[in-house]
């Protein structure tokens, strides 16, 4: 897509921005699916569309079911999608996920990053963020190594090699991700 960059080790250090897992759902359920995504993977933005609607429909809104969103950005636009996340409150970051997976044909797309940033920024501007503070995001050098150290901590510790990659109780699944396939993976765990 836009710049790929090589991932290099990071330290980690915590931060005034929205640093906590971002989930949905109860955060002792017997069942957790952490789903390691990239804002400007297609497969990624069909997951969020379709099966995690249905997921939270059929499990997390009866307490059975935690879903973490976890960053695994492939390239420097989903990276700068994953630090405007985080810059958003812990209400609103599950809003700003959907709405930027919901139009990631069209801020995804441009020759130059300042132009995804752009459009990246009319995005998160309905969710109260100025441009002032979306551009102290992009510059927090802190939250991109938390971002990118997760992105390695997921690669080392699951064998990531594509987005969306689904862990569920901690073992990847393998197959495609589907609600009907997760759904089966899911009621066995609840048994």
């Amino acid at each position: 897509l836009l710049f790929f960059f090589n991932f290099a080790f990071f330290s980690f250090s915590s931060y005034g921005q929205n640093m906590d897992e971002i989930f949905v759902g109860n955060k002792n359920a017997k069942v957790e699916i952490k789903i390691y995504s990239s804002f400007t993977c297609p497969h990624c933005a069909n997951l969020h569309k379709n099966t995690y609607p249905k997921l939270v429909n059929e499990y997390v809104n009866k307490n059975l079911l935690k879903i973490t969103l976890v960053d695994f950005p492939l390239d420097i636009a989903a990276l700068n999608a994953s630090k405007i996340v985080r810059c958003s409150t812990k209400e609103s970051s599950i809003l700003l996920i959907d709405e930027i997976y919901k139009n990631q044909n069209n801020w995804s797309v441009g020759n130059k990053i300042e132009e995804v940033n752009k459009k990246l920024f009319l995005i998160a501007n309905k969710f109260n963020l100025s441009n002032e503070k979306l551009t102290n995001c992009l510059q927090d050098q802190k939250l991109e190594d938390k971002i990118l150290n997760d992105r390695i901590n997921g690669q080392k510790k699951y064998s990531i090699n594509s987005t969306p990659t689904i862990i569920i109780n901690e073992k990847k699944f393998e197959g495609n991700p589907t609600f009907e396939n997760l759904s089966k993976e899911i009621s066995k765990k609840l048994k």
